[in-house]
């Protein structure tokens, strides 16, 4: 409860402090953040779901029910430690954004709360809940057409979230005596093979949507460009791990029945937003688009692997959710510190960046590798598990997958080379402030602790990765 409550109180607090806010902001989510180290601390990768807290709401058939096990550790990891450094990176604003902080602080809790929910109508409250502070963070403070850009966002995301509550009800229909919306509950439902489809079909509308996955893919983007930096990074760097979370923990172990159908076309979409979201990348002068396309291309693979559902293709997801996430808000940091020195991220009006700061070009020359996967990064691992779980499932599939990597090269030493070398085009780059320092500095640190050490994540996530797939297989086996 500490993880939801302490941000969201804090949200308030922040809304009416004025000059404070980012201050009390950044103090709260600190504070939440240790409230997450006491529980690491303390936390048994074996021992099942831990810290559960379980009270009926408004009717016995619905509970404020949370826990934490070693998949939603991983999470909860990544939300923590980034949710800090991009309220810091939001440190550069001049002027007094009250509601601002207190909108990315109050997306903390409901990130949180996401991730911990025990329960299918407190999953999709909380998922609902992350939707408003991004939907204010873009519309208010984003660029070019922002309004029309955000409402499309909104409309996408909801009506996935429609989708998924139906689905949701359905299941709680089929408990006995309609009784219970428990994790366990809903999991444990029965279904033909014909009601797992249309069961599934909501659920996974919802999940593609956040991924996203091609064709559901269209509000990326341009929600992505135009999003002030700290909206970008909430929406890259964690929001989106709902969608994919959202696929491990609720898609795939209560519509077991019908994965035979939908496991193929959730490989087929992903790999082909590798291709795809590789492709774009390389064509773009826009450096935000050039990763938000590089976003696209990389979570279709995190999606395809996860889908495989064997022991390696998620952990290689986790892995690569937590990786990624990382990556991402390294990413846009660099590009929003790059734009609010040269008032431009366009390549063909950058340049010799290096030489006027190598302090920041060693920074954004470790982001670049980490998001381009080189070995010992953390990008590598992670690639590396997925690519062999997608490849044991297809061949084509496989290779098509591997090719990624070769084109993130690409366009990520190409973004690299076009501003960072050659002809100084804009003014002087001035040092970079003590909070850039700390927030550049804790992404490289992530960079290089989890490329030379990933079994630390991956130990924490086995023991409740293997207890969710002989869910899944349990179930299979009974049908048949």
């Amino acid at each position: 409860m500490e993880l939801i409550l302490i941000p969201i109180i804090t949200a308030v607090l922040a809304a009416w402090a004025g000059k404070w806010s980012r201050w009390i902001s950044l103090a709260g989510s600190l504070v939440t953040g240790f409230s997450l180290l006491y529980f690491f601390l303390n936390f048994n990768p074996s021992g099942g779901v831990q810290w559960q807290w379980d009270k009926a709401w408004f009717s016995s058939a619905i509970h404020f029910h949370t826990g934490i096990d070693g998949i939603s550790m991983i999470l909860l990891l990544l939300t923590n430690i980034l949710a800090p450094l991009i309220l810091l990176s939001a440190f550069n604003r001049k002027e007094d954004m009250p509601l601002l902080f207190a909108l990315i602080i109050g997306m903390q809790g409901a990130l949180n709360g996401v991730f911990v929910a025990r329960d299918g109508l407190m999953f999709y409250i909380f998922w609902e809940l992350a939707l408003i502070p991004i939907y204010f963070i873009a519309g208010l403070w984003g660029e070019g057409d922002r309004f029309k850009t955000t409402l499309r966002f909104f409309i996408y995301t909801f009506i996935g979230s429609l989708a998924m509550l139906a689905s949701l009800i359905y299941l709680f229909s089929k408990t006995p005596d309609a009784s219970s919306f428990s994790y366990e509950s809903l999991v444990a439902v029965k279904l033909s093979v014909k009601e797992a489809f249309w069961v599934g079909l909501g659920l996974l509308l919802a999940f593609a949507v956040k991924i996203p996955l091609m064709p559901f893919h269209g509000w990326q983007p341009s929600t992505y460009t135009e999003a002030p930096a700290a909206g970008t990074m909430l929406l890259s760097g964690i929001m989106l791990k709902m969608g994919l979370y959202g696929l491990l923990r609720w898609f795939m172990p209560m519509v077991p029945e019908a994965l035979p159908v939908f496991v193929p076309v959730i490989v087929a979409t992903g790999i082909t937003g590798v291709i795809y979201g590789a492709l774009i990348a390389i064509k773009q002068n826009d450096m935000k688009r050039i990763v938000a396309y590089s976003s696209l291309s990389h979570v279709g693979l995190i999606a395809a692997g996860i889908a495989v559902a064997g022991e390696t293709g998620v952990q290689g997801g986790l892995l690569q959710m937590f990786s990624h996430g990382v990556n991402a808000v390294g990413l846009f940091l660099a590009v929003d510190i790059i734009e609010r020195r040269n008032q431009t991220r366009l390549l063909d009006n950058l340049g010799g960046m290096a030489g006027q700061s190598r302090a920041f070009a060693v920074f954004f020359l470790v982001i670049v590798l980490g998001a381009t996967a080189v070995p010992f990064t953390n990008g590598f691992p992670g690639e590396l598990l997925l690519l062999k779980s997608v490849f044991g499932y297809h061949q084509v599939w496989g290779i098509l997958g591997g090719i990624t990597i070769m084109l993130c090269a690409v366009y990520m030493l190409r973004m690299y080379q076009f501003s960072m070398f050659g002809e100084a085009k804009g003014t002087s780059f001035p040092s970079l402030q003590w909070h850039e320092w700390i927030a550049l500095t804790g992404i490289v640190l992530l960079i290089l602790l989890f490329g030379l050490f990933p079994q630390k994540l991956m130990d924490i996530s086995a023991p409740a990765v293997k207890n969710l797939l002989l869910l899944i297989q349990n179930t299979k086996e009974v049908i048949s």
